[in-house]
């Protein structure tokens, strides 16, 4: 039996080698095309605009940072290698086209260029500029192609090394993060764009499950399309005032975080639903999900708290069962259980504490199946102590579970009498009247 697994192993180590270097064989030249070709055409212009800030002046050059600048090269290559199976150095290689395609679309419809003339440099170092000069023209600026891939080869290492070897590999990243400004290589915008850019790459293409775009098929529900809308013309508003304001400073494209963050909300709307959130059964969302969408989710937490400020975070609606909205760390000693509504808002890990999380996107109808798998789940927990039911207010997606809480203990006769007691509670529930058929499906 032994030998089968060494066998199987083995197989797998030639699969996983054929790919990685098939796709090398595709990506390098690639790269090297569209990259120099991206820099051919912005020399053609007289004029190409920089995007530089007054201080970046006093960025030091220190030209022994050239050498973390390559090592990205290798660790490029060598990362297609380092993989378990062929389709995971296919959800790598995805990566790294997206990020390639993506930045020198940009670099060919909004040229830059760096401003800053570097010294002679002699040595070792000396002899990689001069390399780095031969195909590298100071055109291709935002986003950082280089900061892009970094992302998405850190991450990837990140996954695979423990302990001191870790902190070993971050501490190199930062290393090579750093480097794009210290060999004056790019301007300090190019950072933050080239992030979002790799952030972007590890969303569309998780690890562990299908793409968010996997299928995309438009949605039947005039309310999702009308959401959808909606959140599509809130990115393009953004994005106009990205474009706009980089007119008069670099800092405009950092609106462009708001219109993806949107964007991508507008596309959970339009069909792909919740899981463009990218969130786990016990609460926890992907890293690039956690990052990309933190301006979506700062407005749903200004939101949420403008409309239940003036009221309490949860109200008990059964003997220890409480509807609320997604609690702070300091609520959760209350609870030894949450079941979590929200597709949009990361759970919290606390020590002794269970976190079940069904997300649904909000303003939607749930199904009745999806209903009564929670309500389940909460008459679970509620066995072991207080179970609080929540969304991001606390007035739908978790009323409509703690409805059918209320007609499976008993403790309701219909959806219309359970919304009745949540009210009366003191909690205020927007429930259409569309959904009470619903309620009472998941609770027989």
């Amino acid at each position: 039996m032994g030998e089968g697994v060494a066998s199987v192993l083995a197989v797998d180590r030639r699969a996983v080698f054929r790919a990685a270097a098939l796709w090398l064989a595709v990506l390098a030249p690639f790269f090297y095309l569209t990259y120099g070709f991206s820099n051919w055409l912005a020399a053609q212009r007289a004029d190409v605009p920089n995007l530089a800030f007054g201080w970046e002046r006093h960025i030091p050059f220190l030209a022994w940072t050239i050498l973390p600048y390559w090592s990205i090269n290798a660790f490029y290559a060598l990362s297609l290698f380092v993989n378990e199976t062929p389709a995971e150095v296919g959800r790598l290689a995805r990566r790294y086209l997206t990020a390639q395609v993506v930045a020198v679309l940009c670099f060919i419809a909004f040229p830059l260029q760096a401003i800053f003339v570097r010294p002679e440099t002699q040595g070792l170092p000396g002899f990689l500029f001069d390399v780095l000069g031969g195909f590298d023209k100071p055109f291709n600026q935002a986003p950082s192609l280089h900061v892009a891939l970094l992302v998405i080869i850190w991450d990837h290492w990140r996954m695979r090394l423990r302990g001191k070897t870790l902190a070993v590999w971050h501490a190199w990243s930062f290393l090579i993060g750093v480097s794009v400004l210290t060999t004056w290589q790019h301007h300090s915008i190019d950072i933050p764009t080239g992030a979002l850019l790799g952030l972007f790459a590890l969303w569309l293409f998780p690890a562990g499950r299908p793409s968010p775009l996997a299928g995309f098929r438009l949605t039947v529900d005039p309310k999702a399309r009308r959401l959808a809308v909606y959140y599509g013309a809130g990115a393009l508003v953004f994005l106009f005032l990205a474009v706009w304001t980089t007119f008069g400073s670099g800092a405009g494209l950092l609106l462009l975080w708001p219109a993806l963050a949107l964007a991508i909300v507008a596309l959970a709307y339009a069909s792909a639903g919740p899981d463009v959130f990218q969130k786990e059964g016990d609460g926890r969302i992907s890293l690039a999900s956690r990052w990309l969408l933190i301006p979506y989710r700062l407005g749903v937490r200004v939101n949420a708290w403008w409309w239940t400020r003036r009221l309490p975070d949860a109200v008990e609606i059964a003997d220890g069962v409480f509807l609320g909205r997604v609690p702070t760390r300091r609520a959760l000693s209350t609870y030894a259980a949450v079941i979590d509504m929200t597709a949009e808002l990361p759970g919290l890990a606390v020590p002794g504490l269970s976190w079940r999380a069904f997300p649904a996107l909000d303003l939607l109808s749930l199904s009745a199946a999806r209903i009564r798998e929670a309500a389940l789940a909460a008459e679970e927990a509620g066995r072991h102590g207080p179970v609080l039911v929540c969304c991001a207010l606390g007035f739908q997606r978790s009323a409509l579970v703690a409805a059918c809480v209320l007609m499976r203990t008993g403790l309701a006769t219909s959806a219309a009498a359970a919304v009745a007691q949540i009210k009366a509670k003191g909690r205020p529930v927007h429930l259409a009247l569309e959904t009470y058929a619903a309620i009472e499906e998941a609770a027989r």
